[in-house]
């Protein structure tokens, strides 16, 4: 069975990445494959990066507060790329309603501070699950 690949961005101008590290470590030890694209990444950096792997899944790591600029961006780009179907999840401190508005943009799940990684690690795995998976 081939591996879910997973995509790990920090978008914007944010300079903190330990807990983006933390969940590319807990997907990793569930057993997907993790590409961590590393520090202060544009929405235009984060699509490429996603079409160039490949990936079933992307996860963007935002605590600068620009979540509402950044995430439609980056769902713009995707369905430009053809990849649209491909779930994005939202992490950091995010309000809740800055959270539901998220979602209605089409952001498969927020999480943050204090969320179990075993959440995330369901999360990623339904949204990607392939109808033989299932």
């Amino acid at each position: 069975m081939k591996k879910i690949r997973v995509l790990i961005a920090k978008p914007g101008l944010d300079g903190h990445d330990r807990g983006a590290k933390v969940i590319a470590r807990a997907l990793r030890d569930a057993g997907m494959e993790v590409i961590y694209t590393g520090l202060r990444q544009t929405p235009e950096m984060v699509a490429e990066a996603a079409l160039q792997e490949d990936v079933d899944a992307i996860g963007l790591s935002i605590l600068s507060g620009a979540h509402l600029a950044l995430t439609p961006r980056v769902l713009a780009l995707m369905r430009a790329n053809g990849q649209g179907d491909v779930p994005v999840f939202v992490g950091g401190i995010i309000p809740a309603d800055d959270a539901e508005a998220l979602r209605g943009l089409g952001v498969a799940a927020v999480f943050g501070p204090g969320t179990p990684m075993s959440a995330v690690v369901d999360a990623v795995a339904r949204a990607t699950a392939r109808p033989a998976d299932a």
